[in-house]
């Protein structure tokens, strides 16, 4: 980004239309890094006056001086100096007060005392005395990352996103959606998605609907902060193979209308992730671990599909999938919003339809009964979102799936397996153990969580005996297709005498 002063802009006709470099400007990127080069080891003062002397040559030089701008992020200045600056001054001014200095000789013979009580040269003393000045600091390395073609371009984006400051609102649209609103999430942005007309609303995808970013500055007052998050916003919009984006600017006082499109010369050359958070604020991030943590029946689910909504459509926060088939809960946390943006959320739950959904509200908003009017959970929260209210609303959920699973199951089954556990067989017909619970199993018995036929545990008892080292048991127990050793062994009578972390032995078990 550039800093305002060097945004080159024309409001010919009314509109704000970006200057960016061309081709034609490649040389003048090109002298511009040979200016940088060219001057290391040298003062930031004669650098100064090259580039003063570029401007004279350049059609405009707040192009100069974009250019200058861009390389020197990558430009090391340090002080260079016999003696530390400070202590030179303080040693100076210190002799110069036995001398009364008023002519050139007392001013020479107030460095020379200055210079024998920290034992170097006056020479050296009068090197020292303003070397640590901005524009007597020297050039000593320029780790330059562009040559002038890599400068066109990132002067082009960075020119677009110093235009992007005063944004109080963007208008997107992007062959990658999915990238563009995890962005926006990240950087703590709000915004809505829009159908755009001529369209039926059909499916998920959101590629040819219209993402609208406002935030605080379209409400409140304009920050130079949130026109950063803007600004940090474009890096993933041109990193799509095909975007447009329209941005209403606040130019001192007068609305102006910026577009642009993948087609004009704004690259990111040196793309980088907007930031490396996978959440939109704390709270996301400190359920999602704690929610991950629980052996629940259900799979986070990190910004799902997009749900219509009337004429726009929202993506939740999270969704809960059911471990056993296809249901799913959709999750949004509501937190500290602007009045305006809670009306917009309640605008698009009340045209929901045929979902299930959970919602966080942070207390202070004070609207569960407005979500709750709309047949959702709300679950109300303050700092945190308490994982425990929310693995309630899933297990009601759960008990209904079981029901209702169970319900669909015969009265009686009969595998053909002589082993098989009841999380097989259950995964087999896309249920829950649970709805297996009162299911009759005719041909097998049902020993822990494993089915077994009699006949497998008359041949275990004849082959388990009193004294026989658990690991040859267990030997035979895989052998016949057992994994739950332990209730296996309780079944036929027998329980395991453990002998330190040796292993055990095969014992009779006490009635």
């Amino acid at each position: 980004m550039l800093t305002k002063d060097l945004l080159r802009v024309s409001r010919a006709g009314g509109g704000y239309h970006l200057q960016f470099a061309g081709r034609e400007h490649r040389p003048l990127a090109a002298r511009v890094i040979g200016t940088y080069q060219g001057h290391v080891g040298e003062t930031r003062g004669t650098l100064e006056d090259a580039l003063t002397d570029l401007e004279r040559d350049a059609e405009d030089f707040k192009l100069v001086r974009g250019f200058a701008a861009l390389l020197e992020r990558d430009a090391t200045f340090e002080t260079e100096a016999p003696v530390d600056p400070e202590r030179a001054r303080r040693a100076a001014f210190e002799a110069a007060e036995t001398v009364d200095v008023v002519t050139d000789d007392e001013r020479a013979t107030a460095l020379y005392r200055a210079g024998e009580s920290l034992g170097v040269s006056a020479d050296s003393i009068e090197a020292a005395l303003y070397a640590d000045l901005e524009e007597r600091q020297v050039l000593t390395e320029l780790t330059s990352r562009w040559d002038p073609d890599d400068l066109l371009s990132q002067y082009n984006l960075s020119l677009s996103q110093t235009a992007l400051f005063d944004a109080t609102e963007l208008r997107v649209r992007s062959s990658d959606p999915k990238a563009l609103i995890s962005a926006i999430k990240r950087l703590r942005l709000m915004y809505e998605i829009r159908r755009l007309d001529g369209h039926d609303g059909g499916g998920n995808d959101i590629a040819e609907r219209e993402v609208v970013v406002t935030g605080p500055t379209h409400l409140f007052r304009a920050t130079r902060r949130y026109g950063t998050r803007f600004a940090r916003l474009l890096r993933t919009i041109a990193g799509a193979e095909a975007w447009s984006l329209e941005a209403t600017i606040d130019d001192r006082g007068t609305e102006r209308t910026l577009s642009l499109i993948h087609e004009d010369p704004v690259r990111v050359p040196d793309a980088e992730p907007v930031a490396d958070v996978r959440f939109d604020s704390s709270v996301e991030a400190d359920f999602a671990a704690r929610f991950s943590a629980l052996d629940l029946e259900w799979d986070l689910v990190r910004e799902p599909e997009p749900l219509a909504t009337g004429t726009r459509v929202m993506i939740p926060d999270f969704a809960f999938e059911y471990a056993h088939g296809t249901f799913r809960v959709y999750f949004e946390i509501m937190g500290f919003w602007t009045p305006e943006y809670v009306d917009k959320k309640l605008a698009q739950l009340e045209d929901l339809e045929d979902v299930e959904l959970i919602v966080a509200v942070d207390e202070s908003l004070g609207v569960g009964e407005e979500i709750a009017a709309r047949d959702f959970r709300a679950i109300p929260y303050s700092d945190t979102v308490r994982v425990k209210d929310v693995a309630g609303v899933l297990r009601e959920y759960e008990r209904q799936l079981v029901a209702e699973s169970a319900a669909a199951l015969p009265a009686q089954l009969c595998p053909d397996k002589d082993v098989l556990s009841l999380e097989a067989l259950a995964d087999r017909h896309g249920v829950s153990e649970d709805a297996l619970a009162d299911v009759a199993f005719p041909d097998h018995r049902r020993v822990g969580r494993t089915l077994v036929r009699p006949s497998v545990l008359e041949s275990l008892d004849e082959t388990i005996e009193v004294g026989m080292d658990l690991d040859d048991a267990e030997d035979v127990l895989d052998s016949h297709g057992v994994s739950d050793s332990s209730a296996i062994l309780s079944e036929l009578g027998y329980r395991v005498e453990w002998d330190g972390l040796a292993g055990g032995t095969i014992v009779e078990r006490e009635q």
